[in-house]
């Protein structure tokens, strides 16, 4: 099963980081950073905000117990946010060419 697993981080250097880990171990085929990403949540019993960049990976569900790992040694934020959802469909090339990049 393929999935998206998206992942906020508070700086280009720390997406960048990330994400080629991510790709040097193969844990996914596919990193997009959307910056510009205004978030406002609970932190601590009180609502906070923070401006992050949004990692939106594209990988396996076989592959997450070790993407989660890998994110969380090297992110700087004590609660990483690391949501994994399916794919349930897609284009059948673009979802081979994930399957053949995290072999």
């Amino acid at each position: 099963m393929y999935i998206v697993v998206f992942v906020t981080v508070p700086s280009k250097e720390e997406a960048h980081m990330i994400s080629r880990k991510l790709l040097e171990e193969k844990l996914c085929a596919c990193v997009n950073i959307i910056e510009g990403v205004n978030s406002f949540f609970w932190w601590e019993g009180k609502i906070d905000n923070a401006n992050e960049l949004l990692l939106v990976i594209k990988s396996s569900k076989a592959k997450l117990a070790k993407l989660i790992k890998t994110v969380k040694a090297n992110h700087s934020y004590t609660v990483p946010e690391i949501i994994a959802l399916p794919i349930i469909g897609g284009n059948k090339e673009y979802l081979d060419w994930i399957n053949s990049s995290i072999r």
